[in-house]
């Protein structure tokens, strides 16, 4: 296969116009051949800035050296020292602001295609039945995980490749957090790619107990007084959806991304031979600009809406990956920019009926470097609508800090950790993910629950 060092090579994906009817898996991957020629245009740079881009640190020119060379079990191999979830980080994480964002090949044309051929070595694993290498023997300690989420999966399966007894507690009757309800079938498949991810870190030794709301069925107090726990990590995300406060939108198709998104990935309500109800919509607005806010659009249209993104900055300014803003415009989702909304209106029998809305336009930057949107006088237009979905971002939920004695929160009601460790302010109690930063990427939240993972083997081997 000739290779352009300058220009990666092509991603094979569904058609546009087929994949907007289906929920099957967007981007088919790379095969051998393409990812060896891939593979090929890395430079193997010494002092490799790729890997302080990435939030897990993998030693990304070995694996794929590894990869070039035709040895894909040991570049596997390599991943899995550093990554609990290659396959699904090769889908979902945004490579694009990290370990890509470094590549020297980027300077001068297209960076390497690092989460392609992570992909790749993950799912040939998976194929060929290749586990992660773990511990052989245990240490006797047993450490219990808050939540089957990108940080406690994290977690998990470092301490258990130490040598400890993890017991996994989740709220849900599935495991994966975020990775089964948040994120589509579109995107990142359930039973080829999540569950044979999580079977990998069962097979560490792992344990996963579904149906436990840690708060209600038992708290962390008991789990480390009553239940024998020498330590406890807290990853259970953050599920509180946040809204706008503007009239009518307590009405009957008012909804967040993270229900609509729910019903549709966890509870299979896209597929006709489940009886799980969703409001799917015949003209539907997200509200929101961030990666959720497209599955959400994405998930609507594949259900036969009419979809807008209604955002109230410009393109620059969305929050979500470049691809999944390319993918949803070439579907076909409406995107109404420098928009935001004023009121939701409501017929008769209480259900959404049109949206008030407003033009923007940019003013000063905010405290985040983002120009700030303000309101264009005399713009406003109603939008005809049945369905609105807000996707604003979310906050934990606030159980498990009220119910567990000397843990500190911020007014966001996030756990305060220490930065280094993850340890929280009470003892042998750690956090990570979105339960401590709010929402974010899942690739930050493997960040946080390796970082943890550490900082609990230090605390139990002192």
């Amino acid at each position: 296969m000739q290779v352009d060092m300058f220009k990666r090579v092509p991603v094979r994906e569904q058609e546009p116009k087929v994949r907007a009817t289906n929920f099957e898996e967007v981007c088919y991957g790379y095969n051998l051949e393409e990812a060896q020629a891939e593979a090929s245009r890395c430079l193997n740079c010494k002092n490799a800035r790729c890997i302080s881009g990435c939030p897990v640190n993998i030693n990304i020119p070995a694996f794929i050296s590894q990869i070039k060379e035709g040895n894909i079990e040991q570049a596997y191999q390599v991943i899995s020292e550093f990554s609990a979830l290659p396959a699904i980080c090769g889908r979902v994480c945004p490579q694009e602001s990290q370990c890509e964002k470094y590549c020297v090949r980027g300077i001068k044309g297209d960076a390497v295609s690092i989460g392609k051929l992570e992909r790749f070595a993950a799912d040939w694993a998976t194929q060929n039945n290749i586990m992660p290498k773990g511990s052989e023997e245990k240490n006797g300690k047993k450490v219990a995980v808050i939540g089957s989420g990108p940080s406690g999966l994290t977690c998990a399966g470092d301490l258990a490749k130490l040598g400890y007894d993890v017991t996994i507690f989740e709220a849900l009757h599935e495991a994966g957090g975020v990775l089964v309800y948040g994120i589509p079938e579109f995107r990142l498949p359930k039973k080829k790619v999540v569950a044979a991810e999580i079977e990998k870190i069962k097979a560490l030794g792992v344990k996963i107990e579904t149906n436990v709301v840690v708060g209600k069925a038992v708290k962390i107090d008991e789990l480390i007084e009553k239940e024998g726990f020498d330590a406890v990590f807290i990853g259970s995300g953050a599920g509180l959806p946040r809204f706008m406060n503007i009239p009518g939108e307590t009405a009957n198709g008012v909804m967040s991304a993270n229900e609509y998104l729910t019903r549709s990935n966890l509870m299979k309500a896209y597929l006709d031979d489940y009886k799980t109800p969703i409001a799917a919509g015949t003209k539907v607005a997200v509200v929101g600009g961030g990666n959720v806010a497209m599955d959400a659009a994405r998930t609507a249209l594949r259900l036969g809406a009419e979809v807008h993104i209604v955002y109230r900055r410009s393109e620059e300014e969305l929050p979500a990956r470049v691809e999944e803003v390319h993918h949803a415009k070439e579907e076909g989702v409406i995107f109404d920019l420098l928009t935001n909304p004023k009121e939701i209106l409501v017929d008769e029998d209480g259900n959404v009926s049109g949206m008030v809305c407003i033009k923007m336009e940019l003013g000063e930057p905010d405290e985040s470097g983002r120009r700030s949107p303000v309101e264009v006088p005399g713009s406003e237009f109603t939008m005809d609508l049945d369905t609105v979905i807000m996707s604003l971002g979310t906050s934990p939920n606030p159980l498990i800090s009220s119910t567990t004695t000397g843990l500190e929160v911020n007014k966001r009601k996030c756990i305060v950790v220490q930065e280094e460790t993850g340890a929280t302010t009470k003892a042998g109690v750690y956090a990570g993910g979105d339960a401590v930063t709010g929402a974010a990427t899942v690739i930050l939240a493997m960040g946080a629950g390796k970082t943890a993972a550490k900082g609990i083997h230090e605390y139990l081997t002192k």
